[in-house]
């Protein structure tokens, strides 16, 4: 090959990277949020079935606690083996058993017209100390089936 072929042919490499990486750095970054989100669906979904045929006051399993307790920070973590063996994330049928990116938890409150639950995931993605948030929310009132309410709440998504 001449000269000139090998710069046009490392000219349009270039070209490619350059028109490439932008996609796939959004790709990365999105693909790391997936977890989050369908972690927070997955603990919501385990609460709904959770509340199927129960009084109001016993529709969702209690509190649990950030799990793991530390929010992982830019690394992939891998749990001990009875990390989630607790009464709650057993109710909700939630575990992971691969490495991870975020710490999950799941509240619980009520009133006499209703009881709520909120799934968190909690997420330090480039270990700058700053979280990122993902939260789902879900309720069931008085005479009614429980839900998942509309919205995803997202808080600095890529920290």
């Amino acid at each position: 090959m001449s000269p000139v072929e090998l710069a046009l042919i490392a000219s349009l490499g270039g070209v490619a990277l350059a028109a490439s990486a932008p996609t796939f750095l959004t790709e990365l970054q999105a693909s790391r949020m997936s977890e989050a989100i369908k972690g927070v669906e997955d603990i919501s979904v385990g609460a709904v079935a959770h509340a199927q045929g129960t009084e109001l006051p016993a529709s969702f399993p209690p509190p649990a606690p950030l799990t793991p307790a530390e929010v992982p920070r830019g690394i992939v973590v891998e749990d001990p083996p009875d990390t989630w063996d607790t009464p709650t994330w057993k109710a909700l049928n939630f575990r992971f058993d691969r490495p991870h990116r975020y710490s999950y938890q799941f509240d619980v409150a009520a009133d006499p017209s209703r009881i709520w639950f909120q799934a968190t995931a909690h997420g330090d993605l480039n270990g700058d100390g700053i979280l990122s948030t993902f939260q789902l929310a879900g309720e069931r009132r008085v005479d009614g089936e429980a839900v998942v309410l509309p919205g995803l709440h997202i808080h600095r998504e890529v920290e």
